[in-house]
């Protein structure tokens, strides 16, 4: 079927805001009247949130990489089959906290994953499906890392070092310098009204391009 709605993600390290903004982008939307659809991933789906809870679980500490991308990626084919195609394909818009991106950049990056390897399984999981606007929230890892702590034990993720977070934020660094007319970079070590002030100009200038 033909694919009707938008699709937004939200990207960045722990400690980005991504959550908190992700509310700020659905307003602007439905203050133009659309229907939205807010997911996530992992997760989105109800395998893929028992997924999710395996892959943040801290007793599963050294999970093979490539166990770690599969299992992302079978998450991925439930989320998209369940609820982020069935939205799209409905007029639905759908503002996803991650997807492809973080897998580039978590597992690509931080653990050392060939991303040809990685970008087969997204050609076979997800065929054309790409997001059509992408919000890169970018800080410091020193900085992200200590706001994450702030407000939970860490999970597997989080527990991982800070080397490993500088190698994830400079794949999404490169992802926006490689998609610039998808990737728009959000300077989230800014108070948070500027940092929604950021996000609510990226917003319109999206809508105004597509002629919303």
């Amino acid at each position: 079927m033909e694919r009707k709605g938008k699709f937004i993600t939200l990207e960045g390290i722990e400690g980005a805001g991504k959550t908190t903004q992700l509310a700020v982008v659905r307003r602007c939307l439905k203050e133009q009247g659309i229907a939205v659809l807010t997911t996530r991933e992992p997760g989105g789906s109800p395998v893929g949130e028992h997924i999710r809870a395996l892959l943040l679980d801290p007793g599963c500490k050294g999970l093979a990489a490539d166990t770690e991308v599969l299992l992302l990626f079978a998450a991925r084919a439930e989320h998209i089959a369940h609820s982020i195609r069935p939205a799209l394909e409905q007029g639905t818009w759908v503002l996803c906290d991650r997807f492809t991106d973080a897998t580039y950049a978590y597992q690509g990056d931080g653990r050392g994953v060939d991303p040809e390897r990685i970008a087969v399984l997204e050609a076979y999981v997800q065929g054309p499906m790409r997001p059509d606007l992408t919000l890169l929230f970018d800080l410091p890892v020193a900085a992200g890392l200590a706001r994450a702590g702030k407000r939970s034990a860490p999970d597997r993720f989080e527990s991982e070092a800070e080397g490993f977070f500088e190698g994830v934020r400079a794949r999404y660094l490169a992802l926006a310098k490689s998609h610039p007319q998808r990737v728009r970079l959000i300077d989230a070590e800014m108070p948070l009204e500027q940092v929604s002030a950021q996000v609510r100009k990226q917003v319109a200038d999206f809508l105004a391009g597509i002629g919303q």
